[in-house]
């Protein structure tokens, strides 16, 4: 080779290598859980993300916090994506996953000036992980208790603290635990049976739950009937026009009566739609395909409230709620085929209309209809409402319910560090340091509801140590701390266990990184 140097990346190529490098991630990863730190709590702040495109959103929500934002650095990605997996697995504690995987970061990097090696650090975060899971596990409250009251403590705690108009956590609650309630079944509970529908034009305090559909859906025509009561329902695949041939034809009219008499087979066939459902008194009708006008018109003869168009969603919950079968052709349907209502009324609301299929003979679908002055509070309080969904379902399905407000981090670091000296070697500083990273958990939870950090951490050791138990129970414009089950403070156990999976994960890998090669393009 006559000593001449080999290239391997390509002259556009840069790479970071070393501390340089683990600093670089390690900074990007701090600087996105920073972002949404101020938002943990009950008595979190707001963000407000502008898009290039001038769109606003205003929210305390982490997940759509850290969605929104335009994140380039591929570590701050992975924070992230943190978030996107707690937001997917359990519906909340977003932040606090991404507040830990940040905290768990900044202790690595202390961890690292020290000489610590990354592997050291990465096998101790796990072996703390292990730990924590199991201090959560000690925390679950007994499940014969888990009741529609701690229920709606559940789901208050995730939403207080939204953006939720003039309505309040306590209100919402109870709407969140009728929907669940209504939709849990044997097999637990069927949370994608649970949907959402944002209106504006009226305060909050308006937010409904349906037990039914409700469906953005107009009537074909204006002279349709609005309301009806006891109403048998077809769903259809069809399209109300006229059949095509199966071959292709031309035909030769040379008369009026020739063209008078294909008029008439036309209308005869539209005329035959209608009598087809009023044969089978049929009230109301969803079509997933197009109603030709002239066959709306007999439907309407006939008083047949009729729908075009409506998407495969709307057609299936409609299928759940009134117990019909979606049928693909008129002259297969059979009585047999039709659903039931208590009632299907279609609601103005400005320029908008809205069908509301209420009370079906086999209801297994439920919305929520939520209500709000401008479209800013209505998509807050469709952020919160899914949260309050999810978590009262993660409840009932996914393991129980901890103590809320800072107590399962407070039994979790203090469980950590006891075990800690029975760990050896230099795994015991990294174990050490996820019990600091959790203790920032509490700490800006008592910053955020205004409470001084230290000396909140402090009295919530302290009433740990004494009663086992130790949260932050927000009042007014400050805070105590206390027993929170006694304040209905609950969060369930498998927020806990996530966000404590996803931030370890997320951290150490991170960790683990001390060569970043970027190609150029």
């Amino acid at each position: 080779m006559g000593g001449q140097p080999m290239f391997i990346l390509s002259e556009d190529t840069e790479r970071t290598r070393g501390q340089d490098a683990q600093s670089s991630n390690i900074a990007a990863g701090k600087a996105v859980s920073e972002a949404v730190r101020t938002t943990l709590g009950p008595r979190g702040m707001d963000k407000m993300l502008v898009s290039d495109a001038g769109d606003v959103v205003i929210t305390n929500d982490g997940a759509t916090i850290l969605g929104e934002m335009d994140i380039e650095h591929p570590a701050a990605q992975m924070i992230t994506e943190v978030a996107e997996t707690q937001e997917d697995e359990v519906g909340d504690g977003t932040t606090t996953a991404a507040v830990l995987a940040g905290q768990l970061l900044a202790k690595a990097e202390n961890l690292l000036d020290d000489d610590v090696h990354p592997t050291t650090i990465v096998e101790g975060y796990h072996e703390a992980a292990q730990l924590a899971h199991e201090a959560v596990d000690e925390q679950v409250l007994d499940g014969d208790d888990l009741d529609d009251d701690r229920l709606r403590g559940v789901a208050r705690t995730s939403m207080t603290g939204k953006g939720t108009g003039d309505v309040g956590a306590e209100a919402l609650a109870e709407t969140v635990v009728e929907a669940v309630r209504q939709v849990e079944g044997d097999d637990g509970v069927a949370r994608d049976e649970i949907s959402i529908r944002t209106q504006t034009g009226a305060s909050s305090s308006a937010t409904e739950l349906v037990e039914g559909v409700v469906s953005e859906e107009e009537p074909v025509r204006e002279d349709m009937p609005k309301s009806v009561e006891n109403a048998s329902i077809a769903v259809l695949d069809v399209e109300f026009d006229i059949r095509e041939a199966n071959v292709d034809a031309e035909y030769d009219v040379s008369s009026v009566d020739q063209l008078n008499a294909a008029i008439d087979a036309e209308e005869s066939q539209f005329e035959q739609y209608a009598d087809a459902l009023a044969d089978l008194d049929v009230d109301v009708a969803f079509v997933t395909e197009d109603i030709e006008d002239r066959a709306a018109a007999y439907l309407a003869e006939e008083g047949v409230l009729a729908f075009e168009g409506v998407d495969d969603d709307e057609a299936r919950s409609i299928v759940q709620a009134t117990g019909a079968s979606r049928v693909g052709a008129i002259e297969d349907l059979e009585e047999s085929d039709l659903g039931e209502a208590e009632q299907v009324r279609v609601e103005s609301f400005g320029e908008d209309e809205l069908a509301f299929v209420e009370g079906g003979a086999a209801t297994e679908t439920v919305t929520v209809f939520a209500r709000g002055g401008t479209d800013h509070v209505t998509d807050e309080l469709e952020r919160a409402l899914h949260d309050g969904l999810d978590v009262v379902t993660a409840a009932l399905d996914e393991g129980g319910v901890v103590p809320g407000g800072g107590a399962s981090e407070v039994a979790i670091a203090a469980h950590v560090r006891d075990q800690t000296a029975s760990i050896e070697g230099r795994r015991q500083l990294a174990v050490e340091a996820f019990a600091d990273a959790i203790d920032v958990l509490p700490r800006t939870l008592a910053e955020n509801t205004g409470m001084d950090p230290i000396d909140a951490l402090v009295d919530l050791r302290s009433l740990h140590d004494s009663e086992g138990r130790a949260g932050l129970i927000s009042e007014g414009q400050t805070g105590r701390a206390d027993d929170p089950v006694e304040a209905g403070v609950f969060d369930p156990a498998a927020v806990k266990h996530e966000a404590i999976e996803s931030a370890t994960e997320a951290a150490t890998m991170i960790a683990r990184i001390d060569d970043v090669i970027s190609a150029d393009n």
